[in-house]
């Protein structure tokens, strides 16, 4: 639900060997390139008032190479970064070297908890992971217990993602992630099996269209879901509001109208992230089982199914997170009085969230 890349492609993953005697031991270059920009710790690596920049940041964490890093890999930059902390890095540590460690710290310890994320529910592995489910929903003549359990397994794998990834600065009940999970689940499962029942009952169409149809009811279910579980995760939001900073970054106060803009775009941007993955693999493979190739050799179907989705599902992650930048910008006119009172400046922002 929230959940490869054009321009740049990122060069072969280069983790450092382990050190030999008097060899720094400090994290290599993990795909940066020769103009690395200053380093600032905790920051994102590209600009994020450009799609292109945010499409750039949102590659480094979905980056699945990062799930090879080894536990002493791992230590070596985290410690590398805290010697950044602290002023006492090593000599000959690049700019390279700190975004690199900060991109494997970021991509496997939770920012607010500190602990390792579970391999499957980490950013970098929603792809990797996710594939094999996306293929499942989209197999032909879905049975109605094959249906539930897709669509089951699908929500299950989101739910760990959004609770894996969570913001954990203030506690939250668990009530809350149940309550989404559990909305998600019933409407993703229900949307499905209701209009798999319609199809198979519009006489008017042909057996080869209704099941042409069929293959594209995945979407809808999905996208309702994660719609769903935005709402019934977020909703308090609505009622107390979400932190609003100005240009220094000081919090000017709590709006309920940052609240909305900041569900709108999460929920457009999860209805956006399963249209190519749950559209396109059914047109594409439509096509494809027509050759004469997958006619002759019908046990191709399957692996090339998975291709075809593997391919979609790497391409329309970064671009739907892409869409709108983590931090938001509102004008301060548009937010409640109280709110411009307390500061001078003409915008403000907020964490939209995934």
């Amino acid at each position: 639900m929230r959940a490869g890349g054009a321009g740049d492609s990122p060069p072969a993953l280069q983790l450092p060997a382990a050190p030999t005697a008097g060899e720094s031991s400090t994290p290599r270059r993990l795909d940066m390139a020769a103009d690395d920009p200053p380093f600032l710790l905790g920051r994102p690596r590209f600009v994020q008032n450009t799609f292109y920049g945010r499409f750039r940041h949102f590659l480094d964490i979905i980056d699945p190479r990062t799930l090879f890093v080894t536990e002493s890999r791992l230590k070596e930059a985290v410690q590398l970064l805290e010697d950044y902390k602290h002023g006492t890095l090593p000599p000959g540590v690049s700019n390279a070297d700190l975004w690199a460690a900060q991109k494997i710290k970021q991509a496997i310890i939770h920012p607010d908890t500190n602990e390792k994320i579970f391999m499957p529910f980490r950013m970098s592995g929603y792809i990797p992971f996710g594939t094999p489910i996306v293929v499942g929903l989209l197999l032909p003549n879905q049975t109605l217990s094959s249906t539930i359990f897709w669509q089951w397994l699908n929500q299950s794998h989101n739910a760990g993602v959004n609770y894996a990834n969570r913001n954990a600065s203030k506690p939250s009940p668990t009530s809350k992630f149940i309550l989404g999970y559990t909305g998600a689940v019933v409407s993703a499962v229900s949307i499905a099996v209701g209009l798999n029942s319609l199809v198979q009952r519009a006489n008017k169409f042909s057996p080869s269209t209704r099941l042409f149809i069929k293959r594209f009811v995945p979407f809808p279910a999905v996208a309702s879901a994660n719609i769903c579980n935005v709402v019934l995760m977020r909703h308090s939001e609505l009622e107390e509001g979400i932190d609003v900073l100005d240009g220094g970054g000081k919090i000017v106060g709590s709006s309920r109208t940052a609240a909305k803009h900041a569900l709108l775009e999460t929920a457009l941007t999860r209805v956006v992230l399963p249209m190519p993955i749950l559209v396109l693999p059914p047109i594409i493979m439509s096509g494809l089982e027509k050759t004469s190739l997958l006619r002759t050799y019908p046990r191709l179907i399957l692996p090339v199914h998975s291709l075809v989705c593997l391919t979609a599902f790497g391409l329309a992650l970064p671009l739907a997170i892409s869409l709108f930048p983590q931090m938001s910008e509102i004008e301060t006119s548009k937010l409640e009085p109280e709110i411009a009172m307390n500061t001078a400046s003409r915008t403000v922002v907020y964490n939209k969230g995934l």
